[in-house]
């Protein structure tokens, strides 16, 4: 009878508890809207690459479908797609976008951050830093 009050109360708070993967401010969110729709796509997916100075920087392309591993975010009426390699780098991050006198551009709030190179073009986690020293 415990077992069963345990497990029904861990299925009511699972679905609260996941940290959710991504989240964007109002001016992100009707930047990618703006962007999805002059390009007539459904989606924007986020994903990671290994460059820069300190290991991994972000990439943003446009995608028609959600693919089987994808993490699919919906947030603020846009739908963004998370690459399975990228997610464990860009968990609980915070997307936004700056618009002023010199630079137009995606600003990424990434708790997982450890380190930035100087110009702030790429980054660094616990795990990319594991795997990258993990190979030498």
């Amino acid at each position: 009878m415990a077992s069963r009050l345990l497990a029904a109360a861990a299925e009511k708070i699972a679905p609260g508890a996941r940290r959710q993967a991504l989240t964007l401010t109002d001016t992100a969110a009707d930047r990618i809207r703006h962007l999805l729709e002059q390009r007539q796509r459904l989606f924007l997916r986020l994903g990671v690459k290994a460059r820069g100075c300190n290991g991994l920087s972000y990439t943003l392309n446009y995608a028609d479908e959600k693919g089987k591993f994808d993490e699919l975010v919906e947030d603020k009426g846009v739908k963004i797609l998370i690459d399975p390699k990228a997610l464990m780098h860009v968990i609980g991050t915070k997307m936004d976008f700056v618009d002023d006198k010199l630079s137009s551009e995606f600003v990424f709030i990434n708790p997982n951050s450890k380190g930035q190179c100087g110009c702030g073009e790429s980054f660094m986690t616990t795990s990319s830093g594991a795997t990258k020293h993990g190979n030498s």
